[in-house]
């Protein structure tokens, strides 16, 4: 919409360039009207540039996002997170990286059940997440030296 409205916005500068070059004959209204619309473009594009700055970056999800995220996974049989990283791959498109703590003694058939009931439960808390990469560790003593040590 930025985009468009600017759009009309130059035709109007350049209308009026034109036209004032042509009422009293001096090329230096052409020029100004140029000249305004090489401003409004740079208007624009800082605009722009302010909106995107954080997706560009790799902007993480919203605290309200991640605590809806932390609560389903807690529903989900993950109460324990290691680690837990977000980042916007657009607007409305979220990517969720997650280490969660698992029994020693667990099969796999029983951490894939929770995996799927814990990424289901994160989509329906926060439907613009469509990425979702979970891995179930063993948390060891981070006083031992071992494994991964707990992280917010």
């Amino acid at each position: 919409m930025l985009e468009d409205f600017g759009a009309l916005i130059g035709l109007v500068f350049a209308f009026f360039g034109v036209v004032m070059t042509l009422v009293t004959d001096n090329g230096r209204w052409d020029a100004f009207g140029t000249a305004m619309i090489g401003v409004l473009l740079v208007c624009i594009a800082t605009v722009l540039a302010r909106e995107t700055r954080e997706m560009l970056l790799g902007e993480s999800a919203t605290e309200e996002d991640l605590e809806r995220i932390r609560a389903a996974l807690a529903a989900g049989g993950y109460p324990d997170v290691i680690h837990l990283r977000t980042s916007h791959l657009g607007p409305e498109d979220i990517l969720v990286a997650v280490k969660v703590a698992a029994g020693a003694d667990e099969t796999l058939e029983t951490i894939a059940a929770r995996t799927n009931a814990a990424e289901a439960l994160i989509r329906e808390a926060v439907p613009a997440v469509r990425l979702i990469f979970i891995e179930p560790d063993i948390r060891h003593d981070a006083a031992s030296g071992e494994g991964e040590a707990p992280s917010s």
